[in-house]
């Protein structure tokens, strides 16, 4: 939905201001599917918005839905004249909580070894309009099934911040009254480690969750596994962690894939508990979730990782606990569908 546009509409035709209400809580509340389905507009007003403005910027290629069935994983396409691949997930928790990972861009630039989006490589910033659709698409999936969306995470394809500007403004929109009305504090922001965005952030005064991926407690293994490390080593980093919790008092979360042989072993545990043992740092530890298969371009790709035992993992979290630190596993969603932690790529092999 192209809020600008709509504006630039109702301003051409004169229309009187409750008319904005009207087309926005049909979309963001009413999850209506299509324009023809706000039968309260005047005819020129409907026939301007359906011949001027897509009902989604994106269209979609495949659903699918995971054997445990708690998970949805679809496959958009953007309508640009390069059109580009991203997907975006719904994770269905045991409670009513229903969460919408999204992506911020069509692939991503910071080449993460694990991660399948970044093995592919990036192509653009998704607009606004586009990372908005996303959570409508899944917000109009739930009401059809007498349920709602309740989370957003940034957490698909891409690195939300070096696609700042438009990612802020999109939470703003899911936040605000007359958009879709969801909590702050239920939007979260996970970046692999850009200190100039974590320092903007910490300025906006937003009370939106920040994650941050570490996944070594070394510069070492960190910049092996992620090259942003060389430009933005662990100590800077935290440093620039410390400054946002100083600003704003909310707790940071930060997400450590296990895998095996690399970063899993009781040594590097205890590096990680040295590292972790701060107030309001919470560490989320992840199973790491198999990559291997096709690219976007279809090519095989073997992966060159596994996933950590679990009485490694076990140990792993037992020493980080004993230590006093915050910790928890984070319950795997999707993984059999490619929808899990690092698993997104938006290949074609989805159709």
């Amino acid at each position: 939905m192209d809020i600008a546009k709509i504006d630039r509409i109702l301003e051409e035709l004169n229309a009187p201001k409750y008319r904005r209400k009207q087309i926005l809580d049909a979309v963001c509340k009413q999850f209506i599917g299509s324009w023809g389905e706000i039968s309260t507009l005047p005819k020129p007003l409907a026939e301007a918005l359906e011949k001027e403005i897509p009902f989604m910027s994106l269209s979609v290629v495949k659903e699918v839905e995971s054997e445990k069935k708690d998970t949805v994983k679809v496959l958009f396409r953007t309508k640009t004249k390069v059109d580009e691949a991203v997907e975006a997930v719904l994770m269905k928790h045991d409670n009513d909580r229903r969460t919408v990972c999204i992506s911020s861009q069509a692939g991503c630039g910071m080449n993460c070894t694990f991660c399948a989006t970044g093995q592919n490589g990036f192509f653009r910033n998704l607009t606004v309009e586009e990372m908005l659709d996303q959570v409508l698409f899944f917000c109009r999936y739930a009401k059809a099934r007498g349920e709602r969306v309740t989370n957003i995470v940034f957490m698909g394809m891409g690195e939300p911040f070096t696609n700042y500007d438009r990612v802020i403004e999109v939470i703003k929109l899911f936040n605000g009254k007359d958009y879709l009305n969801i909590g702050m504090r239920h939007i979260s922001v996970s970046t692999c480690g850009v200190v100039p965005g974590i320092e903007r952030f910490a300025k906006e005064h937003i009370q939106a969750n920040l994650a941050i991926s570490l996944h070594a407690p070394d510069d070492e293994t960190r910049s092996k596994l992620m090259p942003i490390n060389r430009a933005f080593p662990i100590e800077r980093l935290l440093k620039s962690v410390d400054h946002y919790i100083a600003e704003t008092r909310r707790k940071v979360m930060f997400e450590y894939l296990l895998i095996d042989g690399v970063n899993d072993s009781e040594e590097t545990a205890k590096k990680l508990a040295k590292l972790m043992n701060k107030k309001l740092y919470h560490v989320n530890l992840i199973k790491y979730h198999a990559t291997s298969g096709l690219s976007r371009q279809g090519e095989a790709k073997a992966d060159p990782f596994r996933t950590s035992p679990k009485e490694r993992r076990d140990k792993f979290f037992d020493i980080l606990k004993k230590a006093g630190i915050s910790c928890t596993f984070r319950i795997s969603f999707g993984e059999d569908i490619q929808a899990a932690c690092g698993q997104l790529a938006g290949a074609e092999k989805s159709r």
